[in-house]
């Protein structure tokens, strides 16, 4: 076959970033415009935030807020990210020293893992992965070892953790609450993580952008409270998911002034600064009150709970997440086997966009019958989900 005949990914894309692809939210969302299916497959509300915060970004604009703040964050935001991890966590951190500012959680993550890990180096994951995990190691050039978390409890399998530990192991990726199967790691578990950490000397990155999304008596505790976490973990979080403002993408990291060095080192060669009125709109939102979060509970429980009972009427197996914007069914009680064709076939049948777990496994087969669907969505929307639904899996 000549050049001309090859695929252009296979001649034009660097070997370690082939077979990545187009994201599956973005192709999924593609699929929900084109069709004009309901889109439960990407994680966004389709409401804005509290309104203290969207007149915080447009007072900022006005105000001339609109060129490149610094390089670390605007003063304000790092402020209020170190008072809300005292706060809620007793965490101290320095805001001119131990606090950066990143371009959303996604942005912190990738620049956290091409700054620490090298070729060859191995990085932990839990299985399923948020799928910017995997082009993120990949562009590190790093090789992924996951540990899986399985049906119908998705718990953290600690054995299994400890065994995958080698001299090659560089870091830990943790997320917790965690994206896709909304699992909150408990204390034995994160306890475990801890000791292991510091009996390795491993860092760990923590992904926590659902921090204040758990349900029921689930707690979100950060690792980095734990004995021997604080000097170690790179945790960051982010104000999309906390104030329903995801386009607007800042996200921050808390840890080390050496550890946010080596992230800042990478994070500026990546979008260098961005957001400059949008940072001091979430400084606004992260003091907001006990009410607020209380309430950002309370009503994505009752949706979460709204779609898990809609999605039981139509005969799928439900798995109830204990946190996160979604929750996860296995298709198999329905008669279906194949997440993908599943979810490529559901906007023509039933006019609904849905996410199949199998691209978030490097074990395919395991996530081959679960599907993910999102809750963050106006009561009417998922109601007219699961009407369709109801309709279009009769035929």
């Amino acid at each position: 076959m000549s050049d001309h005949d090859q695929d252009p990914e296979d001649t034009l894309l660097a070997p370690r970033l082939r077979g990545l692809g187009t994201t599956i939210f973005a192709e999924m969302s593609a699929l929900a415009v084109a069709t004009q299916s309901v889109n439960l497959g990407q994680g966004f509300p389709d409401t804005d935030g509290p309104d203290v915060v969207r007149e915080a970004a447009i007072e900022a604009i006005r105000a001339g807020r609109n060129q490149y703040p610094p390089g670390i964050g605007v003063p304000e935001l790092r402020h209020a990210v170190t008072e809300h991890q005292r706060r809620f966590y007793g965490l101290e951190y320095d805001p001119d020293t131990e606090v950066l500012i990143t371009t959303g959680a996604t942005e912190a993550i990738t620049a956290s893992l091409l700054a620490l890990v090298d070729s060859g180096d191995e990085v932990i994951a839990l299985e399923p992965y948020y799928d910017s995990y995997v082009a993120a190691i990949s562009m590190a050039g790093g090789v992924r070892v996951p540990i899986t978390l399985r049906p119908p409890d998705f718990r953290l399998d600690v054995d299994a953790l400890r065994r995958a530990v080698t001299p090659r192991t560089r870091l830990l990726l943790i997320n917790s609450p965690h994206n896709p199967t909304g699992t909150v790691l408990d204390d034995t578990e994160l306890a475990a993580i801890a000791e292991l950490a510091v009996e390795r000397d491993l860092v760990v990155v923590t992904d926590e952008v659902y921090e204040h999304l758990t349900y029921d008596d689930a707690v979100h505790r950060p690792l980095a409270t734990y004995p021997g976490m604080r000097d170690r973990t790179v945790t960051i979080s982010s104000g999309g998911k906390t104030f329903s403002f995801t386009g607007w993408k800042i996200g921050w990291v808390c840890s080390t002034p050496s550890l946010v060095n080596a992230v800042m080192t990478a994070k500026q060669f990546l979008s260098y600064v961005s957001g400059a009125p949008f940072q001091p709109a979430i400084a606004k939102g992260l003091p907001l009150g006990d009410e607020f979060y209380a309430d950002l509970r309370q009503s994505l429980q009752k949706k979460r709970d709204r779609l898990c009972e809609g999605l039981r009427q139509v005969g799928l197996e439900v798995f109830v997440p204990q946190g996160t914007y979604f929750v996860t069914t296995d298709i198999r009680s329905i008669g279906a086997e194949d997440g993908v064709r599943f979810c490529l076939s559901l906007p023509e049948r039933c006019g609904v966009v849905a996410v199949p777990h199998q691209v978030f496994y490097d074990h395919v087969e395991m996530g081959r019958p679960l599907v993910r669907w999102a809750f963050c969505k106006r009561d009417d929307v998922l109601d007219e989900a699961i009407d369709r639904l109801r309709a279009g899996l009769r035929t």
